[in-house]
């Protein structure tokens, strides 16, 4: 088993990986164009991890899987490849579902989910002494047990659009967007907003190339920490239900997001207003590297 890591500064690493027969580590610096570099590094990851110097602390978005390595990229495009191994404490914020324990195995490690991930300096490169999920996002982790293969140079939308949640719309072309309305402090779907999603998950399938965005809103009513929640939850709600009842894949899904009561359709002073506001925005979403825009 041997790995290969993105080493700070934002360089992305490239590797030809191999185990040799000794066993032993050692990294050798290849050629490599102009402003990068190729890291090789060879060997089996240690069962113990103590004593080994701290490496950086990484979050971001887990955008691709490969054996036992995961490539974790930043909210400003950076991507870390990081090596999980069997002394990788891989543990959840807190209690979900009714689980009576919080540490989790490295298959709950999936295409899509934000991580916090510590790490050590091993053979020239880095591996995950403990990964965090964040609690809000096991929600949508917990329906999904097997990912896409995807390799590390596989340029794909799917795999740009893991990259970010709102601050990347701009990169995207919106195909059409369905709200679905909900109760006063409630996040439970109508008939007719399930059968709203299922229609909107036929159309963005058959749109090439098609992504999804959720997200989800509140009208004024109740304090912005509860109107976060609970657009959360809705959000959430909403992507359950397209992936579990619509079909939709999990890896084409961008991460939702609450957004509480900013950006309103309507007038919130209004009965009527409120209603609007109370709502799930679906949204059909392009890249634009695809379409060539």
């Amino acid at each position: 088993m041997s790995f290969i890591s993105h080493r700070p500064k934002g360089l992305f690493l490239l590797a030809m990986l191999s185990v040799s027969a000794s066993g032993s580590v050692y990294a050798q610096q290849q050629e490599a164009p102009e402003g990068e570099y190729v890291t090789t590094v060879y060997g089996s990851l240690p069962a113990d991890l103590s004593g080994l110097p701290e490496g950086p602390e990484i979050e971001g978005i887990i955008s691709a899987r490969d054996g036992d390595k995961v490539q974790v990229t930043g909210a400003d495009g950076t991507n870390t490849v990081i090596a999980v191994g069997q002394a990788t404490e891989i543990k959840a914020t807190g209690g979900f579902l009714g689980l009576d324990r919080d540490k989790l195995a490295a298959d709950a490690l999936l295409n899509g989910l934000p991580v916090s991930v510590k790490t050590v300096e091993w053979g020239g490169g880095l591996i995950a002494s403990k990964i965090d999920l964040k609690n809000k996002d096991l929600r949508t982790a917990s329906m999904i047990r097997t990912g896409t293969a995807q390799g590390f140079a596989e340029q794909t939308a799917a795999t740009e659009a893991l990259r970010g949640r709102m601050g990347d719309i701009d990169k995207y072309n919106v195909k059409g967007t369905t709200n679905v309305h909900f109760d006063v402090g409630k996040a439970v779907l109508s008939e007719q907003a399930k059968a709203d999603l299922c229609a909107t998950a036929a159309q963005a399938e058959a749109t090439e190339n098609a992504l999804m965005l959720v997200v989800g809103y509140t009208d004024s009513t109740g304090s912005q920490e509860l109107n976060q929640e609970l657009s959360e939850k809705r959000a959430s709600r909403v992507v359950n239900y397209l992936q579990q009842a619509c079909g939709w894949a999990p890896y084409r899904m961008l991460t939702p997001t609450g957004m509480a009561e900013a950006d309103p359709l309507a007038d919130n002073t209004t009965p009527d207003g409120k209603a609007q506001n109370r709502r799930v925005a679906v949204n059909i979403l392009v890249s634009k590297s695809v379409e060539g825009l």
